[in-house]
């Protein structure tokens, strides 16, 4: 571990006691360095549904992201990461446990949390010394279980417990840590989950979540570092309110256009989720701590086709094949924006190859924590700060849905199964075929064995996952 990135806190009793001048004088030293180049902050930004080519420095032309792509400017975007599965809860499963989809234990959105055993990035930051908070949509434990974020590594959430809730943005209730948040709004024949459409809207919670974010990084200082895991649900649909489920109470912006009503919506869920980040971004600024904080902006997957929303009106998915619950390109490879002054070159690319997985060992690397054995993590620190990143062998997912699947990558490689276990691979070369049109299994039946090797290999069945959901 560099020094640059760890605090020492190593003091030699023995050294003390028989060179106390040159003692004073190594731990002025250090103190120094740490004053320097002190532990970053952390804030993880996590759209919902938000595509490959939704946003301006990813070539979307319509919908207008100044305050992403001014981020993208002053970082790094990727233009070869993935999410950790095609769907929301298994995604952020991959994200806090540093575990693909073959392991972690949430493979699916089902009604399934983490077990009491499960160790997240949440509780690596927090063994660090970092404040922690959770602002947004967990999807990963709901009430009364030993898995909500507070149990998790998190001293402080604000938003959803329960995805399937979190549909709503006109709900009847939030979470402020273990404790119900009631709202004004009133959801006639709300379904178990809170789910459904509302008849009184009075509280937003995409604005009171943007809101909360905002309130607590005005809470920190320079003294602690902090790890702020902000989870938006933009531009997610109320899939209960098709056929426009794209609820936003501010469409000014484009109500000139002779789009969908949906479309519009979505446009103005987008651009607002760009409002929110820019918020989220100036009070960094504001409070001096934008240059020791490392920001990350991504997707939990592919783009949805949800609500009354057409995946393809705004080409959400750029150059990709498929959308969302898809394991082909548009499904999982998502934008991946990181920003850290004095760190991260400003406008440059990447074109490393990772995954949601690979942020847990960053995190360790970065405050100097051990990594967890049985991960399937590697760092992209070296990738950020422009030096040579190692390669995955491979990266793998699998999903349940659709009859279920596979899908792994290796080098330029992508082979993909279905169903899963047993079904036919097909095979694509992604340095010239980005769009997955072209299946070459039957040229090449020597990568289709090693592609059947590293599927086979990183699928440990769970009693929880079969390959057909109840």
């Amino acid at each position: 571990m560099n020094g640059s990135f760890a605090r020492s806190n190593s003091t030699h009793l023995t050294c003390m006691s028989l060179l106390p001048r040159l003692c004073l004088i190594a731990l002025l030293a250090a103190s120094a360095l740490s004053a320097a180049d002190p532990r970053p902050n952390v804030v993880f930004i996590l759209a919902d549904d938000l595509g490959y080519g939704d946003l301006g420095c990813y070539g979307q032309k319509r919908i207008p992201t100044p305050n992403l792509d001014r981020l993208a400017a002053q970082g790094m975007r990727f233009t070869q990461f993935y999410a950790g599965s095609t769907v929301c809860a298994p995604s952020r499963s991959v994200l806090m446990t540093g575990q693909h989809t073959g392991h972690t234990t949430i493979r699916g959105n089902a009604k399934v949390g983490l077990k009491p055993g499960d160790r997240t990035v949440a509780n690596l930051f927090k063994q660090a010394g970092y404040r922690t908070a959770l602002i947004g949509k967990w999807g990963l434990g709901d009430e009364h279980t030993t898995t909500t974020p507070n149990q998790e590594g998190f001293d402080y959430f604000f938003g959803y417990l329960d995805q399937t809730h979190a549909h709503n943005y006109y709900p009847t209730l939030l979470w402020r840590n273990d404790a119900r948040v009631p709202l004004r709004n009133i959801v006639p024949d709300a379904g178990p989950y809170g789910q459904g459409v509302a008849t009184v809207r009075v509280d937003y919670s995409a604005a009171l979540i943007a809101d909360e974010a905002v309130a607590f990084v005005q809470r920190q200082t320079r003294d602690q570092p902090f790890f702020l895991y902000y989870s938006p649900t933009l531009p997610h649909a109320n899939n209960e309110g098709k056929p426009d489920g794209m609820e936003d109470p501010d469409r000014s912006q484009f109500a000139s256009e002779s789009w969908p009503a949906a479309e519009i919506g979505f446009a103005s869920m987008v651009a607002r989720l760009d409002r929110d980040v820019g918020k989220l971004l100036a009070q960094l600024d504001a409070q001096g701590l934008a240059d020791n904080t490392l920001v990350i902006f991504a997707s939990d997957n592919g783009p949805h086709q949800e609500g009354g929303h057409d995946g393809s009106f705004f080409d959400s998915n750029g150059p990709l094949r498929g959308f969302k619950r898809d394991l082909t390109e548009g499904g999982i490879r998502v934008p991946f924006i990181a920003r850290w002054p004095g760190h991260v070159n400003p406008d440059t690319t990447s074109d490393h190859a990772g995954y949601f997985g690979d942020f847990l060992a960053t995190a360790a690397e970065l405050t100097g924590q051990p990594l967890p054995a049985g991960l399937d993590s590697r760092s992209f620190l070296p990738a950020l700060l422009g030096q040579a990143q190692p390669a995955h062998d491979f990266l793998y997912w699998e999903f349940y849905e659709n009859g279920s699947g596979q899908a792994v990558r290796f080098g330029n490689w992508k082979a993909i199964r279905h169903p899963m276990l047993t079904g036919t691979v097909e095979l694509y070369d992604l340095a010239s075929d980005i769009g997955e049109e072209h299946d070459i299994a039957s040229k090449h039946p020597d990568l289709v064995a090693r592609a059947t090797a590293y599927m086979d290999q990183s699928h440990v069945p769970s009693a929880l996952w079969k390959t057909q959901l109840p």
